[in-house]
């Protein structure tokens, strides 16, 4: 019984992690076409900065459903991910998964507000508006915080090395993003960015 219960849980997060990248970026970059008629994936694919920025997300993606595939269908493989034996309790576990829900709920929250505007990379073609209601208020980048949550909640989940990597690179990577985006946004918006970077703090 326990070990359907845990076989049932780890289909379960592989799940979660598949429904958590459609959710969070092909439906509101879906919606966005639909209702502006512009892409909203603006990532280009070359050796800039968002270019590599980019690559590195596409292997933070490969490493999250590698790391998820392999705890569903051959969990006697986990060994060799490297698993943290000491952070697997009960505790850091449900705490992995309350980080797994509440960030998914806060970005599609932040993407609701976001509108329009909402963006993959950096649009330097279509200008956007300036958000700076709702979760905007609290954060300048709340969906990238989301997206640090969410890491988190799957090392916990699932400590091992791979999970592990996954995160780090999500946080460099996204230190790197979102300081090009504040650059940017001061080019467009100006004082009103100035203004609003001087009330509202990066992350929190």
């Amino acid at each position: 019984m326990i070990f359907l219960k845990l076989n049932l849980m780890a289909y379960y997060l592989l799940l979660f992690i598949i429904a958590y990248f459609l959710i969070s970026f092909v439906l509101p970059t879906w919606r966005v076409r639909k209702q502006t008629g512009i892409n909203p994936f603006v990532v280009p694919n070359d050796n800039s900065p968002l270019g590599f920025i980019g690559k590195i997300f596409r292997l933070i993606i490969l490493l999250t459903v590698a790391a998820t595939v392999v705890n569903a269908f051959v969990p006697d493989w986990n060994k060799f991910l490297l698993p943290v034996w000491y952070l697997e309790t009960d505790a850091l576990r449900w705490l992995g998964w309350l980080l797994l829900h509440g960030s998914l709920a806060w970005i599609i929250t932040a993407q609701w507000h976001m509108k329009k505007s909402w963006r993959i990379g950096i649009d330097e073609k279509n200008r956007t508006e300036l958000v700076t209601s709702g979760l905007f208020r609290y954060s300048r980048n709340p969906v990238f915080l989301g997206m640090l949550a969410t890491m988190a909640g799957l090392f916990f989940v699932l400590p091992n090395a791979l999970t592990l990597l996954a995160y780090v690179l999500t946080w460099t990577v996204l230190q790197l993003q979102v300081r090009l985006e504040e650059e940017f946004l001061q080019k467009t918006h100006g004082e009103d960015y100035l203004r609003y970077s001087q009330k509202v703090r990066r992350w929190l």
